[in-house]
């Protein structure tokens, strides 16, 4: 685990809480907008930001060709297929369940990382990966009463974390020698040009204007959690390795389960209790640092 930059270390408790309280906002917004179309708008208000910034800093625009599948590819694992499931999945389970589940994406990297690109695992850090799969065996436990809706919800949440996870392994890996403005614009441009087609496609018969908690949800997405807290995710995961970058997801799901019951008044179980100490415990397992081992004196 390489030690943060001052930059880092401002960046990453700052992502923490703009996306630990996203959930709450989220499922405040998915309930008077139909969930596609609300991840659409949010990208809406989002992309016009990080194209000012652009303009502000005098970033170029443009992307050689040659790189394009690269960028293609690193939109689809990063961000269409997370944004698009997830957002379909937050209507189906409580903000705080789906912050727990979606946050298993360090474990998937984790895993990932040590299976399909030769990272090493500790022992410790299997471990981790055991407890992460209790953790979320124990949130569908409550819901085994009545597998349906709440059973997608589950399985949409780890398949789009299992997206992201791979995302941020590529992300470091695949480079694309561009400004990492550059590339965040155009990865959120494609994501909002995919999430219009899926929403016009699926749900413009629900198209209706919303209320104004529904917007502030929307400006909060698109102008907190997508402008800046995307490309500071960027960033991390550009600037430190594929594990080590999901740091900050530590505390996420715990401000979005705790943010869930206070504002939204969610029910806390003792499932949802310790499914948060048992992810806690899982990430810390894969990202605490190892003791450096001793040397030996010569004789």
């Amino acid at each position: 685990m390489p030690q943060l930059t001052s930059r880092q270390l401002v960046v990453l408790p700052l992502l923490t809480l703009i996306w630990g309280l996203n959930w709450p906002m989220m499922k405040l917004g998915v309930a008077d907008i139909a969930p596609l179309t609300f991840r659409m708008l949010s990208f809406w208000v989002g992309l016009p930001f990080l194209a000012l910034i652009l303009l502000q800093r005098g970033e170029p625009f443009a992307i050689p060709r040659a790189w394009w599948p690269r960028l293609l590819l690193l939109t689809l694992v990063n961000m269409v297929v997370w944004h698009a499931l997830m957002i379909l999945a937050i209507p189906l389970l409580s903000s705080g369940r789906a912050a727990i589940l979606g946050y298993t994406m360090p474990i998937f990297s984790a895993v990932i990382g040590s299976v399909f690109f030769g990272d090493r695992l500790a022992g410790r850090g299997w471990l981790g990966v055991l407890a992460a799969a209790v953790g979320v065996l124990l949130l569908l436990w409550n819901e085994m009463g009545a597998l349906g809706a709440s059973g997608w919800g589950v399985g949409l949440m780890l398949v789009s974390a299992a997206s992201w996870a791979l995302g941020t392994q590529l992300l470091r890996r695949l480079q694309v020698p561009v400004p990492l403005l550059t590339l965040s614009f155009w990865m959120v441009a494609l994501t909002c040009a995919v999430l219009t087609v899926l929403a016009l496609a699926f749900e413009h018969q629900r198209w209706h204007a919303p209320g104004a908690a529904a917007w502030g949800a929307v400006v909060y997405n698109g102008v907190l959690a997508l402008a800046f807290a995307q490309v500071a995710w960027f960033f991390l995961a550009r600037t430190l390795p594929p594990v080590a970058s999901t740091l900050s997801v530590m505390l996420i799901p715990v401000i979005g389960v705790f943010s869930g019951a206070l504002w939204l008044g969610e029910v806390l179980r003792w499932q949802d209790w310790t499914a948060v100490l048992l992810m806690v415990v899982a990430i810390a397992s894969v990202l605490w640092p190892s003791p450096a081992p001793a040397v030996k004196a010569g004789i």
